[in-house]
């Protein structure tokens, strides 16, 4: 049993980084450790430029489900009037090189919420697809050991290949859902990123959830702000009791949702 929000929803698109597996903390120490170098060895003119990286904040609105160039130019945008693009490119790089590295070496999980929502959806028949910005999805999801769950995938790769603008243009969620063969306003998508649910909103997705895994009011505000129609901090929030009764969980909506 679904919670309401779920109940004749066609298809579900999850974004990957922080909804599907933990791997957006890989991602935010990467960004980080390259990031606060670069201010240290480049200091803004402006002093309160200066200041570290915060990998929740920062990570959130700067980073968070755009891809590696476009995440590194909305950061040093943010603290240098006009970065230039070999700073924008050099950055993209020494991340890529380091997420890569730390993802081998540590590896990276499934959030079992996920996991049983995803499994709950495909025994009721509804196709699921994940979608990233990642080139690395589909690597993530092997080594969480979900890959299989996943009728479609649409990452990275694909996305550059077919020339989709990144989030918050919500191309890659709609190729998603194409290939899924649901219509956007038939699907749901799942979002960690204020990027990713304003996606979901500018595609018209019949519903669009909002993952907030720091669980505050301040993110979760932010969220519904930028799209999203309910906001979980964990994805079995969205599965019902035994009774019909949904979980505790699962916060309400905010101005500006569609019903």
């Amino acid at each position: 049993m679904f919670e309401a929000a779920l109940r004749g929803v066609r298809g579900v698109v999850f974004d990957t980084d922080g909804v599907i597996t933990d791997s957006a903390r890989v991602h935010a120490a990467a960004w980080k450790e390259v990031f606060d170098a670069f201010l240290r060895d480049h200091p803004p003119a402006d002093p309160a430029m200066r200041r570290p990286f915060d990998v929740r904040d920062d990570y959130l609105r700067y980073v968070d489900g755009r891809s590696r160039l476009d995440g590194a130019a909305a950061f040093l945008a943010s603290r240098l009037s006009d970065p230039p693009d070999e700073a924008v490119r050099a950055v993209a790089g020494a991340k890529e090189a380091l997420f890569t590295r730390r993802l081998r070496e540590d590896g990276v999980d499934a959030y079992p919420g996920t996991v049983r929502l995803v499994r709950a959806l495909r025994a009721a028949g509804v196709p699921c697809a994940a979608a990233s910005a990642s080139r690395h999805a589909g690597e993530l999801l092997a080594r969480a050991g979900v890959r299989d769950l996943f009728d479609v995938l649409v990452d990275g790769g694909e996305a550059a290949r077919l020339g989709l603008p990144g989030k918050p243009r919500p191309d890659l969620f709609l190729e998603a859902a194409r290939r899924l063969g649901v219509p956007a306003g038939s699907a749901a998508v799942v979002e960690d990123a204020l990027a990713g649910v304003a996606a979901g909103r500018a595609g018209g997705f019949a519903l669009v959830v909002g993952v907030d895994r720091a669980a505050s009011e301040e993110t979760r505000q932010d969220l519904l702000r930028h799209g999203a129609d309910l906001v979980v901090r964990d994805l079995g929030e969205l599965l019902g009791t035994a009774d019909g009764r949904g979980t505790a969980g699962a916060r309400g909506t905010g101005p500006g949702v569609r019903r």
